[in-house]
């Protein structure tokens, strides 16, 4: 059966659909990612104050020398470098929030680099 939305409407209704129950607090912030066909965005949320803790993209100087674009060695290295940051802060609990994307590919990658840099979730 075909669905009357586009692929991108439906990824924002899942999106929603989590995010009713999935929050970030000051103790433990959300990490959302978001990717579109050119760069991959992650970012450490505290939903109760309504603050990015801290954030990492494709687009950072860090990675921009670099052979960066969205593909998945760029969702490790994101996924890698926004973890590190956000040791720096002292952050080492997170909820990972996937944005409605499928847990494969780019996104299993970016959570797996971070976990594997030292955060937890």
């Amino acid at each position: 059966m075909m669905s009357k939305f586009s692929k991108k409407e439906n990824r924002k209704a899942r999106h929603l659909r989590v995010r009713k129950k999935l929050s970030g607090t000051p103790d433990k912030p959300r990490l959302n990612m978001y990717k579109s066909n050119a760069n991959i965005y992650a970012q450490i949320i505290d939903d109760v104050n309504g603050v990015t803790l801290v954030s990492a993209s494709t687009l950072d100087k860090e990675l921009k020398g670099e052979n960066v674009g969205a593909n998945i060695e760029s969702a490790k290295k994101v996924g890698a470098l926004v973890a590190k940051r956000a040791l720096e802060k002292g952050i080492e609990k997170v909820v990972f929030d996937r944005s409605g994307y499928i847990y494969h590919g780019k996104v299993k990658e970016l959570a797996e680099s971070a976990r594997e840099a030292g955060l937890k979730f």
